[in-house]
This record gives C-alpha cells, sequence and structure tokens, in this order.
C-alpha cells in the first residue's frame, strides 16, 4: 500500500510527486498516457507570468506570484533551462489606458515589477510592436521555460528519490474503503492512503467516480499556436500580450526557450476532452489578431501549429482541497493559466495545507541530485572530444535540424522515466523539433527506439497506443 497515489503525470502530479520524494513516505505516480507532461503540459504557451492578472482573493493570484517567485531557483535545483525574458502587455487604443492602469496598480500591488511606459520607449526595446501600440505595462520578472521539460525533469528526479511511476495506466474506477482506497486501472489495481487528482480536464471524471455530489465541471478550452523557426536575429524578446478579456490573456507573441517564436492562442470551449486538431477558423483567427499587437511578423517562417487543452472548472479559480465528502481525497484541479507559472507553488500549498495536516510529512537525510541531459551542442570541442572518445555514438548526428547526436537520444531512454516512444524523445532533446519537423531524423529515432528497447520497429509507437508508425517490411 501507497502512502500517497497521485492520478496524473502533467505539470502539477510531477511537482507534487517531487515536493512528496523528499520525505519518507511511498507515493505512486499514475498517468494515463505513454508519457509524462502528454497533455495540457507539452501544448501550451509555455510562460512563467508574473501574476499582475488574475482575480484578486483568488488561488491564481496567490499562488501565480508565488509561483514565480519560485522557478528560477526549481529550474537550478532541476538543470533545465529557464529565462527571465520580460514582458509587455500592450495597448493599442486610448480607450485600452484604464485597463492597462488598472492591471499596473494591481501589480504593485502584489509587489510585482511593473512600471507604464510610452509608445516611444516600447517601440526602442521591441522595434516590431505595432504602429498601433499607445503604451506598454512592462513586466520584467515574466519568464519562459519548456514545460514539458521541467515536468519530466521534475519526475525522473522524483523517481531517483523512490517515486514509482506507472504508465499507460488509465483510471477506470476508484473504491473507498475505512482507511485506504482502491484505484482500478486498465492494467493494475493500487491501494493508497491518499489520492491526489491532478488529472486535467479528466479531474471531474475522476472525482465523479468516488463522489455523487458532482461540485465542479472542467469544460476543455482548446488554444491553438503557429510555432515559427529559430531566427538569428530574435524577432521579439519579451512576451507581448494584448489587453486580456473574459477569455484570456488573448492572443500572444512569445519568444520559446529554444528560440523560436509562437503566436497564439485562441480561446474556444469545447466538449471533446481529447478534442486536440487545428482548426483553420482559429488558425486564421490567430493570423489576424497577432498584427494588432506587431508589424513584420514572418508568417512564411511556421513550421508547425499545435493544440492545446486548458481544464477550464467551473469555480472560476483553482480547486486545490480535499474534498469534504471523501476524506484523504485532494482535488487539484481546473489548473489553467497561470497553471504552469503557479506549478511549483500548487505543490507547496498542497503539502503546507493539506496533506502535512493530516499526515507527519519526515524530510528523509539525503537525496540523489538529478543529473542533467546531455546536449553536445553547447559543448566546447574539448568537452566533445572527450565525450565522444568514451562513446563515439556522441558523433552520429542524428538530428540535423538541432544537431542531436545518437548518444543523447540513448541516454534519455535509459534513464528513470526515460523516453519509450518518438514524442517521448523528442520532449526530451529535440529530433523532430527543428524545421524539417522529424523529415531527416524521425526514421533513425524509430531504430534507435527498437534497439535500445529490444522491440521490433514495427512496435515502436509516436506516442500512443494507437499511433504506431509501421505497418510492415517492404522487403526482406
Amino acid at each position: 500500500m501507497y502512502d500517497f497515489l497521485i492520478i496524473g503525470a502533467g505539470i502539477s502530479g510531477a511537482m507534487i510527486a517531487r515536493d512528496l520524494s523528499k520525505f519518507k513516505c511511498s507515493v505512486a505516480l499514475l498517468e494515463k498516457d505513454n508519457d509524462v507532461a502528454n497533455e495540457a503540459t507539452s501544448a501550451n504557451s509555455a510562460i512563467i507570468h508574473s501574476g499582475h492578472d488574475p482575480k484578486e482573493g483568488t488561488l491564481k493570484a496567490k499562488l501565480n506570484v508565488r509561483g514565480n517567485e519560485l522557478y528560477e531557483d526549481l529550474c537550478k535545483e532541476l538543470k533545465v533551462d529557464f529565462e527571465r525574458n520580460g514582458a509587455f502587455v500592450v495597448a493599442v487604443a486610448e480607450d485600452e489606458l484604464p485597463q492597462l492602469n488598472f492591471l499596473y496598480n494591481q501589480a504593485l500591488s502584489r509587489n510585482i515589477p511593473a512600471s507604464i511606459i510610452t509608445a516611444e520607449e516600447a517601440h526602442a526595446k521591441e522595434p516590431n510592436l505595432s504602429d498601433s501600440v499607445v503604451a506598454a505595462l512592462e513586466l520584467p520578472s515574466t519568464g519562459i521555460v519548456s514545460p514539458w521539460e521541467v515536468a519530466i525533469a521534475a519526475v525522473e528526479d522524483a523517481c531517483n528519490n523512490g517515486v514509482e511511476l506507472f504508465l499507460g495506466n488509465k483510471v477506470v474506477s476508484i473504491e473507498k474503503k475505512a482507511d485506504h482506497f482502491v484505484v482500478t486501472t486498465t492494467k493494475d489495481e493500487y491501494l493508497a492512503k491518499f489520492v491526489i487528482n491532478a488529472s486535467g480536464v479528466y479531474a471531474d471524471d475522476i472525482y465523479n467516480l468516488v463522489s455523487d455530489k458532482k461540485l465542479f465541471t472542467i469544460t476543455p478550452r482548446r488554444g491553438e499556436y503557429y510555432v515559427l523557426d529559430k531566427q538569428t536575429t530574435p524577432f521579439v524578446d519579451r512576451t507581448i500580450f494584448p489587453i486580456p478579456s473574459a477569455k484570456g490573456k488573448g492572443v500572444l507573441v512569445a519568444k520559446t526557450i529554444h528560440h523560436n517564436v509562437i503566436l497564439g492562442p485562441n480561446s474556444e470551449e469545447i466538449e471533446d476532452k481529447e478534442g486536440k486538431d487545428n482548426t483553420q477558423p482559429a488558425l486564421d483567427y490567430i493570423r489576424k489578431e497577432v498584427f494588432k499587437t506587431l508589424k513584420n511578423i514572418p508568417l512564411h517562417q511556421v513550421i508547425r501549429t499545435y493544440t492545446g487543452l486548458r481544464p477550464t472548472g467551473s469555480t472560476h479559480d483553482f480547486i486545490i482541497e480535499e474534498a469534504d465528502d471523501v476524506a484523504n481525497f485532494i482535488n487539484v484541479a481546473a489548473i489553467e493559466s497561470p497553471g504552469l507559472a503557479s506549478a511549483p507553488a500548487i505543490s507547496e500549498y498542497v503539502l503546507n495545507e493539506i496533506i502535512s495536516k493530516k499526515f507527519e510529512l519526515v524530510r528523509k537525510e539525503s537525496r540523489v541530485e538529478r543529473r542533467p541531459w546531455i546536449i553536445i551542442n553547447r559543448m566546447n570541442y574539448d568537452e566533445k572530444h572527450a565525450l565522444v572518445q568514451k562513446d563515439p555514438a556522441f558523433a552520429q548526428m542524428i538530428c540535423r535540424c538541432e544537431h542531436i547526436s545518437e548518444g543523447e537520444i540513448v541516454d534519455i531512454i535509459h534513464r528513470k522515466a526515460g523516453a519509450m516512444t518518438v514524442k517521448a524523445v523528442k520532449r526530451r532533446v529535440r529530433p523532430g523539433a527543428g524545421r524539417c519537423q522529424g523529415g531527416f531524423c524521425e526514421p533513425k529515432v524509430v531504430a534507435i527506439l527498437a534497439r535500445e528497447l529490444n522491440k521490433s520497429p514495427l512496435d515502436i509507437l509516436l506516442d500512443s497506443d494507437d499511433s504506431k508508425l509501421l505497418v510492415g517490411k517492404t522487403k526482406e
């Protein structure tokens, strides 16, 4: 029997698993997919928001500000990239200035660094701003990360320190016993004293497996994006937001941690919790909206599009609490924007405000430190030479766009929470993330996975169980 069972290995579940791994307790992390960080965590704006925007008095406001404070040290500990590149919220008409000033004053009330700058000052810092911009709110504490890299590193760190990860385990039933839960999945049965529900758009369904109250509902909110190719000179340096609306922060333009640029998202409530297809009307809408805040957008450099689903809750705030009708069942639900920015603070809140009041958390004497991913493209000549001397696989280039070697791919396959699908490899070391989108390297990645996992190439998956890439041999 486990002390804690976490359902969902997105950014929230990953952070909670890692933090619990610092204490003397047993933890299981269940995920329905074949990799962690596979849903909303892998398809969002990748921004560590400053905390200026959420409504006053909400958990979103409180935990966003705290999460932003925690991120830099978190990423140093996990050995993943973080950049505090800053942001502008821009007004493009005089009638938007009152809302800009409201956000400015709200930021100051939360001790968030902020200033209102003129159009001339804003254009001097971001030359590609639209000529319609009349003023900007500058938010220097805004940052960027790779969300899936943060979550994967957190799960790897957790597993290095005793957490057990179970992939491909979709929860089908939960039974509450006197002093524990019986959680049945598509693969096995698990017993736990506490259940933590961090299952994204399915959080209401998971809660309703153990409760008839239906205290909240989750509605998927679809957001679609363009990704631009890397540029020698960045098109934008800061994240550029329009004035927000009731639907969210609006269509933004942001540099990514890997030096691409993303445009999006739109915001559309849908019913299908797997509705992650791109749609032409949404992409057309994004193309129109981004030119309200920026000019000279190199749309000819689009290399892909993607879609993410945000779990929007009926309470319009994060839902982080022990269920009042099911003891020891903890909902971590409706974690939409700014969920990524809030994630380390969400975990801190769960441990300090909920778990520690019912379970004695005793710190471990020592921990295993996570080893960073090997990134040969960032090494100098001597470092590369030494690595190749030890293992010639690091001299075999698999991905030409991102300069990824065979050795890097082999390394991330054999780690804790290692990659077992093509997309899992891409999320860790980026083959397939460049200009050709896997046109050159994907067959080589399939071959490496098959060899290292001792499988037939016919059994290697792109991502889900029904995503086999190969159907048969063309010749013997």
